[in-house]
């Protein structure tokens, strides 16, 4: 059985976060998701998310493509990994070459985990929702 697991903060839940659950689904039989708490957040982004881990966690649980949600208290997918045994990570692909992420990436494959990057969606990031929504509040 192909296990796969994907994380994010998935703040502000829009059509790209759906586009990497949709397709992480399509590559695994068990397609388990780990929302990031905001304490976690904080410490590798530098804000909090303005959506509560309790309402994230229910946006992603109700997707039909997601089987399981746990909530994601550290970046180390290792961590994760001796917790769910996850065959496959899936993430994206800004993270590609990152130190963090090479570094996980050969811990992970001396499990048998292969990790696969899918391309963001092009013209939609929370980021960018953030940005209209201050111009369109700025606006007014």
């Amino acid at each position: 059985m192909e296990i796969g697991y994907t994380t994010g903060v998935f703040d502000l839940f829009h059509v790209g976060h759906l586009n990497v659950l949709r397709r992480a689904a399509s590559e695994c039989d068990l397609l388990i998701v780990g929302v990031t708490d905001c304490e976690t957040v904080k410490k590798y982004k530098g804000y909090y998310p303005i959506i509560p881990l309790e309402e994230r966690l229910e946006i992603i649980s109700e997707l039909k493509c997601v089987d399981k949600v746990v909530v994601q208290t550290s970046m180390d997918k290792y961590l994760a990994w001796k917790e769910l045994k996850y065959n496959k990570l899936f993430h994206g692909d800004d993270w590609q070459g990152s130190d963090m992420y090479n570094q996980m990436e050969l811990k992970l494959k001396n499990l048998g985990v292969q990790v696969i990057y899918f391309p963001y969606t092009k013209g939609t990031s929370t980021s960018l929702l953030k940005e209209r929504v201050y111009e369109q509040y700025n606006k007014g």
